[in-house]
């Protein structure tokens, strides 16, 4: 998006941390920071209690949880504070420890203390060489949560086929946005910028003069945020499936749509290949007229699937959540849900479909943990959004006819953003410089697409970056994704272990799902 851009504060590459942080920043020395920097962690017992599933992973692990004390407002240090909740593997061979590896899984506003478990069963030389540290962000998880209560998991809907269901759509954004008036005065303060200073403070906390990170998804914008405001502070930077630095905030989602498309254009591929068990269409146009034709049912009477109602604002999330995965199992679980769907669309009973009333339950059930509308106030929070809903319609119509199944979907998917009771507390952060980064995706990531990755190798200039060419998946790291690529992890490991980049790009050429 220009328009971020093109408001953001350039910081220059290299200089002092004090001097990359653009924005308002506190007279002193130090910004007024010291006693946030200079604090005691305590460790202790991950478990909360008997229910405490994440506690109990972590606990097996031999993690160790904390709270760290960060401003909530880092122009105002002397301010209220919120605490963001860590966790922490040590480096399971100390003699040969190497410094302290934080991990983030994107989301945005994914909670991340579980995955330094996740991490250390992954690849266990890394978690041998590097204390791992697991970080819920703020707002999110166990980190001073913010839930504005939201009657649905969370706000992920299409607008569906005509002004009538736009409309109903923005009502519903603007009640979600309503709900979040009470916590205005956190909402600024949600953005990557201030978690990015919540990951410094947590460094100097620790004791480490400089940090390491894997990031994955949005987590490679709040990992390239953090390259900018303190470059000096940068260790061994890996980002998984770039976010484009340009797009992030309210916008973020508007380039998936022909992506997505793309992706499900390949599973058709795979399901036409197995339709003597789905029954979805013998070739890729006909398992695609399938789907469309489900999506035009659904627009004529919601399906009912057990409880649930699968109507057109739902459908194309139930795509979205499920592409993204190209391997057999992933391929399959689609292939099953759809030809659920199929059914329903032709008027079969369904009482019962387990797999996708996972996903339904998600979308709809009333939000407990405030997952949902914190992710929203973080997307909020990066980054202006037009208060005009108008332009929001305007800019679907404009591309109704190249995406007429995803673009109704991804262009309002941060619609709540144009209600919003709070506007951001800085500019975006733009990126621009040479600070030294492993960047890894696929070629056909469905969700942040490849061209958003090479924009964000062109904004780290430093930076290598690894392909995985003919896939469609987002996340390919063994850590984030359940269909790891060889080539990707022996790049990751040389970088963080040995400090080795690639002396060029290069490219892996993947297995695609058969």
């Amino acid at each position: 998006m220009a328009a971020v851009a093109a408001v953001a504060l350039l910081a220059s590459p290299g200089c002092a941390s004090a001097l990359a942080a653009s924005g308002p920043r506190p007279s002193g020395p130090d910004g007024g920071l010291s006693r946030f920097e200079q604090q005691k962690i305590t460790w202790n017992d991950c478990r909360t209690g008997p229910g405490d599933e994440i506690g109990a992973q972590l606990h097996a692990a031999g993690a160790r949880c904390a709270e760290v004390t960060v401003p909530l407002d880092y122009a105002r240090p002397d301010g209220p504070t919120v605490k963001v909740a860590v966790s922490r593997l040590q480096a399971a061979d100390p003699g040969r420890r190497r410094g302290a590896l934080l991990i983030n899984p994107g989301g945005p506003g994914d909670p991340g203390r579980v995955y330094a478990p996740l991490l250390k069963e992954a690849e266990p030389a890394l978690a041998a060489r590097y204390d791992v540290i697991g970080m819920d962000p703020r707002f999110t998880g166990r980190s001073t949560p913010l839930n504005c209560h939201w009657p649905i998991g969370d706000y992920v809907r299409s607008t569906g086929h005509d002004r009538r269901g736009f409309e109903r759509i923005a009502a519903e954004a603007r009640d979600l946005a309503s709900r979040c008036a009470g916590l205005r005065e956190r909402l600024p303060h949600a953005s990557a910028r201030a978690t990015a200073r919540d990951m410094d403070v947590i460094r100097a906390a620790l004791g480490e003069p400089r940090l390491s990170y894997l990031g994955g998804s949005y987590g490679t914008y709040l990992g390239a945020v953090y390259m900018q405001l303190f470059p000096r502070r940068v260790d061994r930077f890996v980002l998984d499936s770039a976010l484009d630095p340009a797009a992030a905030g309210p916008g973020y989602a508007r380039p998936m749509g022909p992506y997505l498309a793309a992706a499900l254009k390949k599973w058709a591929g795979w399901a036409a290949r197995h339709h003597d068990r789905y029954r979805l269409g013998s070739t890729t146009a006909r398992v695609l007229a399938t789907v469309n034709r489900i999506d035009r049912v659904a627009a004529r009477d919601p399906l009912r699937i057990g409880r649930h109602r699968v109507d057109t604002h739902v459908f194309p999330a139930i795509l979205l959540l499920s592409l993204g995965r190209d391997g057999e199992q992933a391929y399959a679980a689609l292939a099953a849900d759809l030809k659920v769907l199929n059914d329903a669309a032709h008027g079969a009973e369904i009482t019962s479909a387990p797999s996708l009333e996972e996903g339904l339950a998600y979308l709809s059930s009333p939000e407990t943990d405030g997952a949902g509308s914190a992710r929203m106030a973080i997307t909020c929070a990066d980054g202006p959004a037009s208060r005009d809903v108008g332009d929001h319609y305007r800019d679907i119509q404009a591309h109704r006819a190249d995406e007429p199944l995803f673009g109704p979907l991804t262009r309002a998917m941060n619609l709540p953003c144009a209600f919003w009771p709070a506007s951001p507390a800085e500019p975006p952060t733009l990126i621009r410089n040479d600070v030294p980064a492993l960047i890894v995706g696929a070629s056909g990531d469905p969700k942040t697409p490849y061209p958003g990755q090479r924009a964000m190798h062109r904004a780290l200039s430093g930076s290598r970056m690894v392909t995985v060419r003919g896939a469609f998946r987002h996340l390919v790291s063994r850590v984030f994704t359940a269909t790891p690529d060889a080539c990707v992890d022996a790049a990751v490991g040389r970088y963080l272990l040995d400090g080795a980049l690639p002396a060029t790009d290069t490219t892996c050429s993947g297995t695609p799902a058969r």
